[in-house]
């Protein structure tokens, strides 16, 4: 059962740092191809970037026991969920072009399905959050 959630994460770990270690030595690139004006701050779209990237990390450390860091998977999931509601909320006060949605197909979109699918196996199994925990360790 943990296999396909394993693999998913390693997939998802592998395209966020990539995808971050891509705009962190490369911060203009994403602008130029899709025509934008370049930020700024570049020193922002590069802090974007590593914490995407550091998402990654997360992602393939939960890979080995998704159920158990099913948290890890939580946090991203959100992420995947408001960064569109931000998107959205900025395109319509004209903050934003259209252009940079193509940056929530991949970094957002494909992942909900695979993502809320863990969430609900790690749901119907049990939220295991104190089964790993050892005694001596609880206060």
């Amino acid at each position: 059962m943990k296999s396909w959630m394993g693999l998913t994460l390693k997939i998802a770990a592998a395209y966020n740092i990539l995808w971050g270690a891509w705009v962190v030595l490369f911060p203009l690139h994403f602008f130029e191809l899709v025509g934008m004006e370049p930020p700024r701050h570049e020193m922002i779209w590069q802090g974007m970037g590593m914490v995407i990237g550091v998402y990654g990390l997360g992602y393939w450390w939960a890979s080995f026991d998704p159920i158990r860091h099913w948290p890890i998977v939580a946090v991203g999931f959100l992420g995947k969920i408001f960064g569109p509601i931000g998107f959205v909320y900025n395109y319509y006060l004209n903050e934003v072009p259209a252009a940079f949605a193509y940056t929530l197909i991949t970094n957002d979109f494909i992942w909900w399905i695979p993502f809320f699918l863990i969430l609900q196996t790690v749901h119907q199994v049990g939220w295991p959050l104190t089964s790993s925990v050892p005694k001596s360790a609880k206060v």
